[in-house]
């Protein structure tokens, strides 16, 4: 199977549509709801392709439509549980026995070859999200448009080959496509959401390894603009409003400075050891300026029964004070081996206990992979005799896409994303014994950043008001007398104004 770098898919070579034999079956699901006279146009454009009849199956997942769909050429499936897009969506793709689902609006008029041009990506790999052309139109038959935004995202990445970490943002559900498998793993679609859901599981799949193509020539056209189109500050307030708590690569949404966040930018992974010791590396990772953090302590946590003991000469009393310690903290986790994947956090850094992360750490390493996008990020802390003491920054859809191939994990990931090392001392890594005390320092200077910008304000209220008096004074003043009265206040105006 052919190796993807990043998003440059431009190393696959489709083959020219009508001119190869498929094998794959795919389950075309479109969610509806009330919207009977588009399903049928939609459907009836499913029965004119060209990808082998014998190998499609539609599913219409039925949103509690009065009456209930019925729709030729298609099984129909209630949605009996919830409602909405995602509810929908995730009942379709149930439901659905392809190798390939293959996402699409009701409202769509599709190509002759559109299932084809997206099926041919599908058998060079497992893993491609395929999105498809998807032009905007009034009535049948016009040429339509894209959307700006699609456009643009387009234009600025060379087609996505240069989206780096961002290219599910295109993902959209009017026309997408994507492996059976890869959908399952990454956990379905959200069926809580009923707006943005193909946005969240774009994140979600790339966070499983997937690499999104969009292809001109999957044509389609949606007759009627989308509600984006039409109310798009209402549907972005209405999004960010849950997207923050999904997405953690949505930084701008993750600009309260404490809160706790649903999916964590970065998931610590700590092993057990004493009390102290633990504590240490836990409360350093907790504690800097990446707050979006969260800790997973490894440690065989099903031992802790609640028959009598000792509580001070209890075996497993290391264990049970950290239990105790962190039982309320909402960012920490206990877990019995180190977790495989971090997902759908996007970091996993594992740091050896009794190491402690300086206040920028998390956010410095992030910061380096992300220059390249890299995939891995070594840390070397020290060397002894059993060899070198290190921490790991690993990027999960690097490491879910080199499980997905044979070979060995890191350098799979080597190859297809990068990885570097770099120095502990460097990145603010100490011992336990040479960190500095965590006392609060960040409350102390998020305070005196406050106070500064009081006085800043204060001052700006001072020039405002001296800008004022000179501009009376200048007016006032007689033409003989102006120079002089201009001077030596202007002078100091102008010093105020540039310091503000």
């Amino acid at each position: 199977m052919t190796r993807v770098r990043h998003n440059d898919y431009g190393v696959l070579r489709p083959p020219a549509l009508g001119t190869w034999r498929p094998t794959l079956r795919v389950s075309v699901v479109i969610p509806a709801y009330n919207c009977a006279e588009a399903l049928e146009r939609t459907i009836a454009a499913l029965a004119r392709q060209t990808y082998p009849a014998e190998l499609v199956e539609v599913v219409v997942a039925d949103d509690g439509s009065e009456p209930p769909i019925e729709a030729a050429g298609a099984r129909v499936v209630r949605v009996a549980d919830g409602w909405g897009r995602g509810t929908a969506r995730q009942t379709g793709q149930l439901a659905a026995t392809g190798d390939v689902v293959h996402w699409l609006d009701a409202d769509m008029i599709l190509a002759d070859d559109h299932l084809e041009a997206h099926m041919r990506w599908h058998h060079l790999i497992d893993y491609a999200v395929v999105i498809g052309d998807t032009r905007f139109v009034d009535a049948p038959g016009e040429e339509g448009v894209q959307t700006e935004y699609t456009r643009k995202t387009l234009e600025s990445t060379r087609r996505l080959k240069d989206a780096g970490a961002s290219a599910y943002l295109l993902h959209t559900g009017a026309s997408s496509s994507v492996r059976t498998e890869l959908l399952r793993a990454a956990g379905g679609v959200d069926a809580s959401l009923n707006m943005a859901e193909d946005t969240e599981l774009g994140y979600r799949l790339a966070q499983a390894g997937a690499v999104f193509v969009p292809d001109p020539e999957a044509r389609g056209w949606h007759v009627g603009p989308s509600t984006v189109m039409l109310r798009e500050k209402e549907v972005h307030r209405h999004n960010w409003s849950y997207l923050g708590d999904l997405i953690p690569d949505l930084r701008w949404l993750r600009g309260h400075p404490r809160r706790t966040w649903l999916v964590p930018y970065v998931r610590v992974a700590v092993t057990a050891t004493t009390y102290e010791e633990t504590r240490a590396t836990v409360d350093s990772a907790l504690a800097g300026t990446l707050t979006d953090a969260a800790v997973t302590i490894v440690g065989p946590w099903g031992k802790l029964t609640g028959e009598r003991r000792s509580s001070l000469d209890d075996p497993m009393l290391e264990l049970r004070l950290l239990s105790h310690h962190y039982a309320h903290e909402p960012r920490v986790e206990f877990a019995e081996s180190v977790p495989v994947s971090a997902a759908p956090a996007p970091f996993l850094v594992t740091v050896p206990t009794g190491w402690v992360l300086g206040a920028d750490t998390l956010a410095a390493l992030v910061r380096h992979a992300d220059r390249d996008v890299l995939g891995l990020v070594c840390v070397a802390l020290a060397e002894g005799g059993s060899g070198v003491v290190t921490a790991r920054l690993e990027r999960t859809a690097a490491f879910a896409r080199a499980a997905l191939l044979p070979g060995a994990a890191d350098d799979l990931v080597d190859e297809l994303f990068g990885s570097e090392w770099v120095s502990g001392s460097e990145y603010g890594f100490a011992t336990a014994a040479q960190a500095e005390p965590l006392t609060g320092e960040p409350a102390k200077w998020r305070a005196l950043a406050g106070q500064r910008q009081g006085e800043v304000k204060e001052l700006r209220t001072e020039v405002a008001r001296l800008t004022a008096e000179v501009d009376r004074l200048t007016a006032a003043a007689e033409p003989s007398g102006e120079q002089e009265r201009r001077g030596p206040l202007h002078s100091i105006i102008r010093h105020l104004r540039s310091a503000g």
